[in-house]
């Protein structure tokens, strides 16, 4: 199973959509340099195809939305939900692993204020950052093997 990377995204503040950037720089055990998700925890990043971005009706799926989910890195061909929690990614010189499938949204969040319904609850997923380093845009998703 193999994707690619479309966008890196990254924010000031949480809960607001995120804005493009390439590359972006991920910290090992921290997530993305200058992104407000980024801390010790265990959703360090956060992932969501483009594929269930089209699931949501009314936006454009030409890049104009990558971000918009508060996703830090939008992929394509890689259907991210239906990887089990604990398997280790390589996106480009990076290692990530899978640490969270969906999640609760709160009320009053600007993504849902100008989305709608949010596909992040039910297709996005989280991971820690095992190895740093730089990620670009194009990059290949992948399993990596221990």
């Amino acid at each position: 199973m193999k994707g690619k990377v479309l966008s890196i995204n990254i924010s000031e503040k949480k809960g607001t959509p995120k804005t493009k950037i390439n590359p972006g720089v991920l910290i090992e055990d921290f997530g993305f340099e200058g992104d407000a998700h980024a801390g010790k925890w265990h959703r360090q990043v956060s992932l969501l195809a483009k594929e269930s971005i089209e699931k949501s009706k009314g936006l454009p799926t030409d890049g104009l939305c990558h971000g918009v989910f508060a996703e830090n890195i939008t992929t394509e061909g890689i259907e991210l939900y239906t990887i089990p929690v604990g398997t280790k990614l390589r996106v480009g010189e990076c290692i990530i692993e899978i640490s969270q499938i969906g999640k609760e949204c709160h009320d009053g969040c600007a993504i849902q204020k100008l989305v709608g319904k949010c596909v992040m609850p039910r297709e996005g997923v989280f991971a820690k950052v095992i190895k740093g380093g730089k990620v670009f845009e194009g990059d290949e998703i992948e399993i990596a093997e221990d």
